[in-house]
């Protein structure tokens, strides 16, 4: 267990056991996964320019068109997409630590949280589902994008790139984070902005819901296995009683 979800489970003592929901009832637990980046946090294109400013410094410049496409997908295979297996291979680790320097800049100026995202998952929360940070972010940009939500009082667990071997769209990262939350793949929901998320939770036997926050179209996003899609995280609020979550654990 990392030290982020012992912080979520000391605010969650009443459910101490992880086969009973908020209520005391027997009911199966039940679990809400997000996405960060594109889902709750506006952080997309300062991801593509970051890479763009990475790709440049080592030589191997690359369109912010193709960036974009890749982001949200492993870094190892968005490297080898978009640079090749044997320049990935040979620069890959010093484009990640070029990514990240121009990156974390943005925490300061550019990165905002998308609207309603603090009042989703308290309503989340409040109808007794656990609410994780599915990411395979790395700690360093954890450091950066917890702040910017300040939902710590929703959190049940937290996920990051210690917690997987592979990102997206393998499934480790949300089967990592089905076994933080303490449930099965059938009382789960994911809610993600990329075509990565949307085949993450299905290789994980999870339902989807996707957001247009991102920069994918709805077509591609129901394409990839959505079970719905919506514009944003405030339309998902909106609509929660129909939606997929609103079902969950009916």
């Amino acid at each position: 267990m990392t030290d982020s979800t012992r912080a979520s489970d000391q605010s969650s003592s009443s459910s101490s056991d992880p086969t009973r929901d908020s209520a005391g009832s027997d009911a199966p637990t039940t679990a809400v996964l997000f996405d960060i980046d594109g889902t709750l946090v506006d952080s997309n294109y300062a991801h593509v320019d970051a890479w763009s400013k990475a790709f440049a410094d080592i030589g191997h410049p690359v369109d912010s068109w193709r960036i974009h496409r890749a982001i949200g997908k492993d870094s190892s295979l968005l490297l080898s997409s978009l640079l090749g297996d044997d320049v990935a291979e040979a620069r890959g680790e010093e484009a990640k630590e070029r990514h990240s320097a121009h990156y974390l800049p943005h925490g300061d100026t550019d990165l905002h949280v998308f609207d309603q995202v603090p009042e989703l998952l308290a309503e989340i929360g409040r109808r007794g589902h656990r609410v994780v940070l599915a990411t395979s972010a790395p700690e360093e940009e954890l450091e950066v994008l917890r702040p910017l939500l300040d939902v710590e009082g929703a959190l049940w667990a937290v996920t990051s790139s210690e917690d997987a071997e592979t990102a997206k769209p393998d499934p480790g990262i949300v089967q990592a984070a089905l076994d933080e939350a303490g449930v099965d793949a059938d009382h789960a929901v994911m809610v993600g902005d990329a075509v990565w998320d949307v085949e993450a939770a299905g290789r994980a036997g999870v339902a989807c819901v996707g957001v247009l926050t991102g920069g994918m179209s709805r077509s591609e996003l129901t394409e990839a296995g959505a079970a719905e899609v919506v514009d944003d995280v405030a339309a998902l609020l909106r609509g929660l009683d129909d939606s997929v979550i609103g079902r969950l654990g009916a």
